[in-house]
């Protein structure tokens, strides 16, 4: 019945596309690729650095209570928590890319009532996963290898943070909502709000009220809610792009939201299943070996970041230019995508390289903790190029008609890559064997999703080139 309503309209809003697409040309298709690269990847850059930021702030404030097992709880906690972040991405991705989708179809009340939807969806889930976190936070830590002090400082975490978990929700719908109708500035507002309120509250409750980890929770609930007001503000009163929620309308919005989301999701949800699974591999040797892990966790991220906002850039691009089939300006795309990726990444690594000694005593880590920290900035962090390059892949293959391409290779990086790796060299050299077995995986995966999408590309092009030949 849904898909019998909607087919006119989705016809009529294709017709509406193809009318204005003259008028409004696309911009990637002509002018300096790399120069689009550079632009589009330094403004994605910032909020989403700033989300990294906060994670890596909440660790360094709890590190700074010396307290190894309160390190490692957190780093329990937070794969938890990671995982309704991914979630509620995976639904801010595909609602981002409807709402785009027909506001570029001049279909803006329809644009605003699929905002409304996904907003109601992404509280919904939230609420749903922030229920089940209350009644079963232990068993899901213990799951994970948690145990003894560690285990209690988690569930005291992740029972506070947990309440949060809608507010976070909404301000990520929020904030793709905002990207999608041409105001990536007020998006950045919502994630930098997040960064700017956790950094002021989180020494005030840990330190200032005595509150411990618990007072980090607390900081990141009020961050989800001034994000969250931040969000509203922009979408209702400057965008008026947010129609009425109605669960009626939800119900109606509900396969084509799914059909878009439950791929992206799905993609966004092996990394958290990468992390929980090291942190539980990490687990069998003690809490120092978990706050290590925690620790490098957090640092990618934050080091690294710039090439997840180059694979959000890239799939622009890419997608305008196979858009207007011209498939030799995506192949110049895609390798300056990945030249930019590995140069950065190495960039980077010889940062932590340089500073491989320092880096943990940021953290208050010492013994073995410290030691494994220093053997990945020293040895292992450059190996992230593979991961970066895999990441623009990914980017192709979602624009290529190819997304089944993306989840497939970020599933087999979070199980086959890592898990057959790290068992095997973790029995051969210890904790040390985990970072290596894990690196080495992710390497193998990377380079096999960028050479798959290199192939992909030049198929495409060789079959255009053999159409052209037969007319």
């Amino acid at each position: 019945m849904t898909r019998q309503t909607e087919a006119p309209e989705e016809t009529e809003e294709a017709s509406a596309l193809a009318a204005s697409s003259a008028v409004h040309p696309a911009r990637f298709v002509t002018g300096s690729i790399f120069r689009h690269l550079v632009v589009m990847t330094l403004t994605g850059a910032v909020g989403l650095m700033a989300m990294f930021a906060v994670d890596l702030a909440d660790l360094w404030f709890i590190a700074l209570l010396g307290r190894v097992e309160t390190t490692a709880g957190m780093g329990f906690a937070g794969t938890i928590a990671f995982a309704n972040l991914s979630l509620a991405l995976g639904l801010g991705i595909a609602t981002g890319a409807l709402v785009s989708i027909h506001l570029g179809r001049r279909r803006r009340p329809r644009a605003r009532r699929i905002a409304a939807s996904a907003l109601v969806l992404a509280m919904a889930i939230a609420a749903g996963i922030a229920v089940c976190v209350l009644l079963f936070a232990e068993p899901l830590l213990r799951a994970l290898g948690a145990e003894g002090a560690a285990l209690s400082e988690a569930a005291t975490y992740l029972r506070i943070v947990a309440l949060g978990f809608p507010l976070l929700a909404g301000a990520i719908i929020f904030s793709f909502c905002l990207r999608a109708s041409a105001d990536p500035l007020r998006a950045m507002f919502v994630t930098l709000t997040t960064a700017i309120t956790n950094a002021v509250l989180d020494p005030l409750f840990i330190f200032g009220f005595g509150l411990g980890i618990a007072g980090a929770a607390l900081a990141t609930i009020s961050a989800n809610l001034l994000s969250f007001l931040v969000g509203l503000h922009g979408l209702v009163r400057i965008r008026d792009m947010l129609a009425r929620p109605s669960l009626a309308q939800t119900r109606r919005h509900l396969p084509l939201i799914a059909r878009v989301a439950v791929p992206v999701t799905l993609t966004q949800l092996a990394t958290p299943a990468l992390v929980a699974y090291l942190l539980f591999a990490s687990a069998r040797f003690g809490d120092a070996v978990v706050a290590a892990t925690t620790v490098i966790n957090r640092l990618v991220p934050v080091f690294f970041g710039v090439v997840f906002s180059l694979s959000g850039a890239v799939g622009p691009i890419i997608g305008q230019n196979y858009g207007a089939q011209r498939l030799d300006r995506v192949m110049h795309t895609y390798i300056h995508g990945l030249a930019l990726a590995g140069g950065y990444t190495l960039v980077m690594a010889a940062v932590l390289f340089i500073f491989r000694h320092q880096v943990p005593g940021w953290f208050k880590l010492s013994g073995e903790a410290a030691a494994l920290v220093t053997f990945f900035c020293t040895w292992l962090a450059w190996t992230w190029m593979f991961t970066g390059m895999q990441f623009v892949a990914q980017a192709a293959f979602n624009n290529l008609d190819s997304a089944r391409l993306s989840t497939l290779f970020n599933w087999a990086r979070a199980t086959v890559g890592t898990i057959l790796p790290v068992e095997v060299m973790a029995r051969l050299w210890g904790a040390y064997g985990l970072l290596i077995g894990s690196a080495l995986g992710s390497a193998v995966i990377g380079a096999a999703a960028m050479l798959a999408a290199l192939w992909r590309i030049r198929h495409m092009a060789q079959g255009k080139a053999s159409a052209h030949r037969k007319a």
